[in-house]
């Protein structure tokens, strides 16, 4: 028997208080132990297993097996179909009545053949709810169906969240039952609940930490487990103790619902279909019940799946959009990677995303909903505001391992001065649940006291889906409005961000890139979608590119609009930040390079279409360069008869030519010295390379200057031991830097293969260890500023880090690295705890370390992860994790980079425009034997890069075109165009056409950018 012990000291008084509500060992007798009443079994229970995922249609009409509850079925990634039979008692008329589901799989219960609600395990939903009172009216007898996946809702780890799952794995029901819900239980246990933890999170020392301790033992005096009618005479001293108000200078809270799906992780994207199914037909239960409920939804691609696998779900969530319950933001197809897509790629995601959610909702997004990414980009502030985006909101930042970022609620300004307001909720999650800890916790770590009185909570189980309960919600509506604790009220980000705004005057401003101290191994892991990324994404800027020439020269040329936007989306959806970061499971990845081969596959018939349509038919080679500056380079050419030669070609800016092989003013010579080094020159470069690979030496002729660090070699390979103290997918620390070894061990030594004048090279191989191996080319080209390092990797390693360096004869404090639409530099030092964390950092296609007048810089193709320390250039190569993946990165890579010094800036000597030139092939083109060279569009300035041409969206006979300043300067250019334009206007990133138009001339289109500034026009054909 349960005995309540009068009042005596109040050190007892907490754990008499938790025992009354939870003491599992007294459940006959305890408040918990009631919040079930009568039990009935269902009448049958019958099971379907299927290795597929179909639809209920297909699934409603299989032959179903009994199943008795505690049997197991599987294996991981199965899915097991029930049938459910059942009556309600008669005698439960008037009563709650639940479906009570214990089952360690995710689960969607559906009923009249459409989704009925989620059930997991893992988020509380362990109960369906059949009726709130059932009625004579209502049916008594019900079957159900249980779509159960073999899956929790953090995939199948095998003992830790993040370990590759258990393929082998078995599931189970452990209960399935017809229950009465106590509803009046379930009250007085949240109100215990939310009493007991004001008393620890504000202190029984505190007056109003006191006042609850108080109060929660006056309602243990007066309740009594086995009298019902005590529980009203209980639950309305709380209800006094939450009633009593705070003043006016309270922080508000704004809470809001979420469901932070993650589109794949530790899952397939496939399952992620469902558990957006499963989370958000539960949050429609919970708006049909709660009309204060707010629920916010990120991510265009997770709708347009609900659309198309559950379209009545679809259609009731378009009824609470338009009733602003249920509120899509975001703006974005998925939440992307915040450091690795293109430029172009996340003007997409913004592009495709703000459409979906106009086309189906009526709506446009005002803010950026990006709370799970490893690192924000300094151009995206720039990025948001032509997407006509002004609000931000993220959380990640708060997992910095060094240094605590120190704000919550600022100004973010991006590369070029475009501010953004951006907020961090200061609980630092974005899955609470409505404790008082959770609402506590958001006031003290508000690290902008004074300037912002405002805050959000995002509450739900998040990251596997499942979203908002019930009981977060009572939690909530308790605590609205209580004496001691902020005031809460069921917000929008709309609302958050317009008080925000309203009291922004003192709000601190934070200039330049948002930098993630943690994650940095994710610029490296998983390489192949990082390589296939990169060339998915020059595919598609070419696909477009020679699809608007061949619709402006040939106007029956039909522009590929739907199979265009078809591989756009699936680039952007593999831009997901745990899949292309790597940090996903092997089943994803093996998604992921699907949908890149689907994307090159299809992608190659649409640019061959395209470039068939571009000039005079023959049977000539020809070469089109979708660069905006005339290319001089040696290509490999094919004759008819398929043979492969060398060719010196010259074609002009954005447009074509026949290939007529010139000749170089100075040939590339390569010779073997009598020590067995090789000595390569081109009238440029003069290089020498050791037996083992290595450059002892890189001159650049003219300046008669040396790159390579004296007592140094360049393109020196180098191997970390690599086991990070969390997870392996993501991290690297900065101990690995300890561990340095050198890879020196040759299998063949330096051997020439090419010196025929227009291209030199010669190869090597080294071993790495038993298992793994190095073969390089050095190319070195005629008229070539850089020399290229063609690289094949058999890489099978466990917790190996492999990265190249080159030291170089450089002294700068700052390294300046290529990003979105831009570059910025970073420190070369590490001074302070901010420097030191940054010891790995990403970048793109290059970067530069310079002095005044000479400086290198380090191109690539396909990597992300540089370090520049002191004078060594380091671009990190691969890594070998093992968890989510035990697989990563296994197996043979090929990729290419290349080392380029050079006098002056690197914005002088055209480092921007070599990267390009490295990583956008000329592509061979068939065209008549008397072809002219042509140019469709040229610019009269290095600084103004062309990076997009591309048919407007939903909109015939217009081109977009857009164009960005890459050097950091403001300057004046003219923008040359051969195409018959009729009209030129400026529009904003999602092609909305401005009511200005930029001045035009005989000689092109005259435009004024200021440092990385981002242009767009519109042109009316």
């Amino acid at each position: 028997m349960y005995h309540r012990p009068v009042l005596k000291n109040r050190r007892t008084l907490l754990e008499r208080a938790d025992k009354f509500i939870s003491d599992i060992y007294f459940t006959d007798c305890n408040l918990r132990g009631r919040l079930y009443g009568d039990s009935c079994p269902l009448d049958s229970l019958a099971s379907f297993l299927t290795p597929e995922r179909i639809t209920f249609t297909e699934a409603s009409k299989q032959n179903f097996a009994p199943y008795k509850v505690g049997e197991t079925f599987g294996p991981t990634w199965w899915t097991c179909w029930f049938k459910v039979t059942l009556t309600i008692p008669d005698s439960w008329r008037g009563k709650e009545v639940h479906l009570l589901w214990e089952s360690d799989g995710e689960a969607m219960v559906w009923r009249d053949g459409q989704p009925f609600q989620g059930l997991t395990k893992e988020g509380e939903k362990t109960s369906c709810i059949l009726s709130d009172c059932i009625k004579d009216e209502e049916p008594h007898s019900v079957i159900l169906y249980v779509e159960t996946a073999c899956n929790g809702l953090f995939g199948a780890g095998q003992g830790s969240m993040i370990a590759a799952p258990d393929p082998n794995r078995k599931f189970s029901v452990q209960r399935a039952e017809l229950v009465v819900f106590n509803r009046h239980v379930r009250e007085l246990l949240t109100d215990f609940e939310m009493l007991v933890d004001i008393v620890k999170n504000l202190g029984e020392g505190e007056q109003r930490g006191f006042q609850a301790l108080f109060t929660v033992n006056e309602m243990v005096n007066l309740c009594d487990p086995f009298d019902p009618n005590t529980f009203s005479k209980a639950h309305s001293l709380a209800k006094n103790f939450f009633s009593q108000r705070n003043g006016e200078s309270q922080h508000t809270v704004h809470a809001m619902g979420h469901c932070h799906i993650d589109t794949a992780w530790l899952w397939p994207y496939e399952e992620t279909i469902r558990k957006c199914g499963r989370s958000w037909v539960t949050v429609i239960r919970l708006m049909e019940k709660n009309a204060d409920f707010v629920f916010t939804c990120s991510q265009a691609q997770q709708f347009q799946w609900v659309k198309t696998w559950y379209p009545g779900l679809f259609s009731q969530i378009q009824h609470y959009v338009q009733k602003g319950q249920f509120i899509p933001v975001g703006g974005t197809w998925v939440e992307m990677d915040g450091n690795l897509p293109s430029g172009e790629s996340m003007v997409r995601q913004f592009l495709e995303g703000q459409h979906f959610f106009n086309k189906e909702f009526g709506i446009h997004c005002k803010e950026f909903w990006l709370p799970d990414t490893f690192g924000y980009s300094a151009q995206l502030p720039q990025i948001m505001q032509g997407c006509g985006i002004s609000n931000f909101l993220t959380q990640k930042l708060s997992w910095n391992l060094v240094n605590t970022f120190p704000h919550h609620t600022f100004f973010w300004e991006g590369l070029d001065g475009s501010k953004v307001l951006t907020h961090f909720p200061p609980g630092n999650s974005y899955e609470m649940k409505v404790k008082i800890e959770d609402l506590v916790k958001t006031v003290k770590n508000n690290k902008d006291k004074g300037r912002a009185n405002h805050s959000a909570v995002l509450f739900g189980f998040g990251d596997g889906g499942g979203g908002p309960t019930q009981l977060m919600l009572d939690r909530l509506h308790r605590v609205q409005d209580t004496d001691g604790l902020p005031k809460v009220q069921m917000s929008s980000p709309d609302r958050l961000f317009s008080q925000l705004y309203a009291d922004s005057a003192l709000l601190c401003t934070w200039t330049g890139e948002l930098f993630l101290e943690l994650h940095n191994g994710t610029y490296t892991t998983q390489a192949q979608i990082k390589q296939r990324n990169r060339q998915c994404e020059i595919l598609l800027h070419d696909i477009e590119i020679a699809s608007c020439l061949a619709l402006c020269r040939e106007r029956v040329f039909q522009y590929p609009v739907d199979k265009l936007q078809e591989l756009w989306r699936l680039l952007l959806l593999n831009q997901f930040h745990d899949v292309i970061p790597g940090s996903c499971i092997e089943m994803v990845v093996e998604d992921a390079l699907g949908y890149y081969e689907d994307i090159h596959r299809h992608g190659a018939i649409l640019l061959h279409s395209a470039c068939e349509a571009l000039g005079p038919k023959g049977d000539a080679a020809g070469v089109f360069n979708s660069l905006s500056w005339e290319r001089h380079e040696v290509i490999e050419n094919q004759d008819g008869d398929g043979k492969s030669s060398l060719a010196l070609v010259t074609v002009p800016s954005i447009g074509l030519s026949p290939i007529k092989n010139a000749q170089p003013v100075t040939p590339v010579s390569v010779t073997v010295q009598a020590d067995g080094t090789v000595l390569m020159e081109n009238g440029i470069l003069r290089t020498v390379i050791n037996k083992d690979g290595t450059l002892a030496s890189l001159r650049l002729i003219n300046a008669n200057r040396e790159a390579i660090s004296n007592s140094s070699n360049g393109n020196q390979f180098v191997i970390f031991d690599d086991v990070p103290l969390y997870w392996d997918a993501w991290d690297v620390m900065d101990y690995h830097l300890q561990t340095r070894k050198l890879v020196q061990e040759v299998v063949q030594p330096v051997c020439v293969v090419s010196g025929d004048g227009l291209r030199g090279s010669v190869s090597f191989s080294l071993r790495i260890s038993d298992k793994s191996s190095i073969t390089q080319k050095i190319v070195m080209d005629a008229m070539c500023p850089y020399i290229k390092f063609n690289t094949e990797v058999k890489w099978e390693e466990s917790h190996k880090f492999l990265k190249v360096e080159f030291p170089v004869q450089v002294h700068s404090p700052n390294a300046t690295y290529e990003i979105q639409f831009g570059h910025l530099q970073r420190p070369t030092h590490r001074n302070t705890s901010w420097d030191w964390a940054r010891f790995e950092v990403w970048g793109h296609k290059w970067a530069d370390l310079s002095e005044h007048n000479f400086g290198v810089a380090l191109l690539n193709d396909c990597k992300y992860g540089y370090s520049v320390y002191k004078n060594t250039m380091t671009l990190s190569l691969l890594r070998a994790p093992k968890a989510p993946d035990a697989n990563a990165d296994m197996g043979t890579h090929h990729f290419t980079y290349a080392i380029m010094p050079h006098t002056g800036s690197f914005q002088d000597a055209s480092v921007i425009q070599c990267a390009y030139n490295l990583n956008f092939p000329l592509r061979l083109i068939q065209c008549a034997p008397d072809t002219l060279p042509w140019s469709a569009f040229s610019i009269n300035t290095e600084a103004v890069i062309l990076e997009t041409i591309k048919q407007a969206k939903d909109r015939e006979g217009a081109l977009v075109v857009r164009l960005y300043e890459s050097h950091g300067s403001s300057v004046t250019t003219t923008l040359c165009i051969s195409l018959p334009i009729k009209e030129a206007w400026y529009c904003d990133l999602l092609e909305k056409q401005d009511t200005t138009q930029p001045a035009t001339t005989s000689e092109g289109i005259t435009l004024n950018f200021s440092p990385f500034q981002i242009v767009t026009l519109l042109l009316i054909l």
